[in-house]
């Protein structure tokens, strides 16, 4: 009855978590800025609609915010046009007709692990072939080029790479970047970069992105975390311009186009938002630090400070009747003392021994949250 792509297709982790919430639970679960968008792209929203821009728009997004889109990329690709642009209903929809373009059946995509939740669905659903590599605490999370070297074979056609990570904040540096350019052309790869969280940053890093850096990179990102726009669903492809003219037909047929208002709030965020995003981030990073001071307070757990996005991906020792405890038997006995967060293999099964704490919520919150950790470790040997 069912096709069978199909198989084996289910809910994530996190969202099977977050139907755990009750209404005092303290929630560091879901990926999401507890902030408001900029009242500019509110107020541009509404009067869009009053205005009548209600109907179909370009299947490639309007004209100004596919500009002022590039304009925001400029800095890392000069010679980047409109033509370079495609405006996406999220930057989930960019991920899979990304993949959809260019993932035959079997074909070989290596992906991070852990990593972002739809990326092993997505290449389930193009019938390729998933190959993990690791994201190691020991190494900053970040992506290991010799290691990924050998997992490539004949059938290898896209690399995706996610920095900042989701979920382990973890960034690559500069050399890591063109290490990781260098042994996609020679091996003749899509290089496909998610960089959601590129403006979230904190003071001593830098985010180095792969745009204009190779000619079959595909580069998405998300208006979602910048301007605190999750339930837009709004997101932009940046690539070469033949590169985007074959997503391009895939983007039509899945969505024909972006939903014109909304675009209209973006490009108000983009134009006039000034200070929010360096006001969002700000607040984050002290909350980076006090998670990240109490994570590493309580015995048993280690926790790095992530250099990017506003997630935790601490590790924890913590036994049980002579046996380490699995991620998700602790995330639920988090969520029954009312503490909702992230198991590590919700993100893959490199992710085991980890937790994911989102520290988008209060300081008190956070408290809390960490009040509930540090109560619960106490049941347990280390």
């Amino acid at each position: 009855m069912y096709s069978s792509r199909m198989n084996g297709i289910q809910l994530s982790g996190i969202r099977k978590m977050f139907d755990l919430v009750k209404g005092d639970s303290v929630n560091l679960g879901l990926g999401e800025p507890d902030f408001q968008p900029p009242p500019v792209a509110i107020k541009a929203v509404r009067e869009a609609m009053e205005m009548g821009f209600n109907k179909y728009g370009p299947t490639n997004g309007i004209p100004q915010l596919r500009e002022a889109i590039a304009d925001r990329l400029r800095g890392s690709w000069k010679n980047i046009t409109t033509e370079n642009v495609i405006v996406t209903n999220s930057g989930t929809e960019g991920l899979f007709s990304t993949c959809l373009t260019f993932v035959n059946r079997g074909e070989g995509v290596l992906t991070p692990d852990p990593g972002f939740v739809l990326y092993r669905p997505h290449i389930q659903l193009v019938e390729g072939q998933i190959r993990e590599y690791g994201l190691v605490q020991e190494n900053e999370f970040r992506p290991d080029p010799d290691e990924i070297s050998r997992l490539i074979d004949e059938r290898s056609k896209m690399l995706i790479v996610n920095s900042p990570n989701n979920p382990t904040g973890g960034m690559v540096t500069r050399q890591d970047r063109d290490d990781l350019v260098d042994l996609a052309r020679d091996k003749d790869l899509i290089l496909l970069s998610d960089e959601v969280y590129d403006s979230m940053v904190y003071t001593g890093n830098v985010h180095h992105s792969f745009l204009g850096q190779y000619e079959k990179a595909v580069v998405i990102n998300s208006f979602s975390k910048i301007y605190a726009m999750t339930g837009w669903r709004l997101g932009y492809i940046a690539a070469g311009e033949e590169i985007l003219k074959k997503i391009s037909l895939a983007h039509y047929h899945m969505v024909a186009c972006p939903a014109t208002p909304i675009q209209h709030g973006a490009l108000a965020g983009l134009r006039s938002a000034d200070g929010f995003v360096e006001t969002m981030v700000e607040e984050f990073h002290g909350r980076r630090d006090l998670i990240t001071k109490r994570l590493n307070e309580i015995p048993g757990f280690t926790a790095l400070s992530p250099p990017g996005t506003f997630y935790s991906f601490p590790s924890y020792d913590l036994y049980q009747n002579g046996s380490r405890i699995p991620s998700e038997d602790l995330a639920l006995e988090l969520a029954r003392n009312g503490l909702i967060c992230s198991h590590g293999t919700s993100f893959g099964g490199r992710g085991e021994y980890h937790m994911r704490f989102s520290f988008v919520n209060t300081r008190e919150n956070i408290h809390k949250g960490m009040d509930i950790v540090e109560e619960v470790s106490r049941k347990f040997v280390r």
